[in-house]
């Protein structure tokens, strides 16, 4: 009796998550149709749908597939990414506070974009596919640097002391990057200025086709070791005992969310918090198990950031917000009140 029971309750939150998922893919859907009719320049509904089955004119044809489509494209991508990102980190440190953004990583990656825009000119052809191999370099580098300095030999990794060291290494990172700003010609600071708001302005399909390739290998890369998330979320002894080799997995997942977090840092900018607002949003409609925890997160981060994207070119008339402002403006009271919680 007792297992019809329980079979019964996790067919109804099986049946629950995958409903939560519809739901998310219909509000990013939606969004999305909003989006395009939404900028300085307005594109009428009917006049979108018909540039969409070629049959606007060449200004709306310009408007929506050269410049409003990538950049949609790119925030839903971003958002997602992040979002997988944080749940990871935040699985495999069992701290809910931990975000790509918070621990340093989205800084390190800025860091070396920071350094090749140094020594390339703005106005080059850069090449676009180049950008996250290097935010990566200097992700994994920075996530090193933060393992090692969190990491115990008796007790384990800390998740208290993961943050601490992450914010003390971010913020070291930052004034790195405030000198070398300074050091920067006026057009080229201009362009780093804006990249740290998290401003997805200016971007293209190049952008898309950069950001896409490690989205498609590592989200099922991520999905596939939700299992070994689960494992891991329980502590290192237990996990252990279940026979996880608990150091190798950390590590290779560690590796997945820092790539993740640097291919959307070199993309999107310094866009912060969504990494941690994701999955938290996530938890609370479909509960810790990451089977469905890693696709509800990457579903919320992108809703999160479509709809953001879309406030920063409606909140101001005849101007456009860097999108990471207006991320901020949500996401740094929900990370006091999540700090505030977490210490009572």
């Amino acid at each position: 009796m007792e297992g019809l029971q329980t079979e019964r309750v996790q067919h109804w939150r099986r049946t629950r998550a995958f409903t939560v998922l519809i739901v998310l893919a219909m509000l990013i859907a939606i969004t999305f149709l909003i989006s395009m009719d939404t900028g300085i320049i307005r594109l009428p509904p009917m006049d979108v749908i018909r540039t969409l089955f070629g049959q606007g004119d060449a200004k709306q044809g310009l408007i929506l597939f050269d410049f409003r489509l990538p950049r949609i494209v790119i925030s839903v991508l971003v958002g997602a990414g992040l979002a997988i990102s944080g749940c990871i980190l935040q699985g495999i440190s069992r701290n809910g506070l931990a975000d790509p953004g918070i621990l340093g990583i989205n800084s390190g990656a800025g860091l070396m974009v920071v350094l090749f825009i140094s020594f390339y000119p703005v106005n080059a052809t850069a090449p676009a596919v180049l950008m996250p191999f290097l935010a990566f370099v200097g992700a994994a580098l920075t996530a090193a640097l933060i393992y090692v300095l969190a990491f115990k030999r008796h007790e384990g990794l800390s998740p208290s002391r993961l943050v601490l060291v992450g914010i003390a290494v971010a913020a070291g990172i930052s004034a790195v990057m405030m000198v070398l700003e300074l050091m920067l010609d006026p057009e080229n600071f201009q362009f780093v200025a804006m990249w740290l708001a998290g401003s997805i302005t200016g971007t293209d399909w190049s952008y898309v086709m950069a950001l896409l390739p490690w989205l498609v290998v590592l989200v099922p890369y991520v999905i596939y070791k939700a299992r070994v998330l689960d494992v891991l979320n329980l502590g290192d002894q237990v996990a252990t005992g279940l026979g996880a080799p608990v150091e190798k997995e950390r590590i290779l997942l560690l590796g997945a969310a820092v790539a993740l977090a640097a291919a959307c840092v070199a993309v999107g900018g310094g866009i912060g918090f969504v990494g941690l607002i994701g999955p938290h949003l996530a938890r609370r409609l479909v509960g810790g198990k990451h089977q469905f925890l890693v696709p509800a997160s990457a579903l919320a981060g992108g809703l999160l950031l479509i709809v953001a994207d879309t406030l920063a070119r409606c909140v101001v008339p005849s101007t456009e917000l860097p999108t990471g402002i207006v991320v901020a403006v949500i996401g740094a009271p929900y990370f006091l009140y999540l700090l505030a919680r977490s210490q009572a």
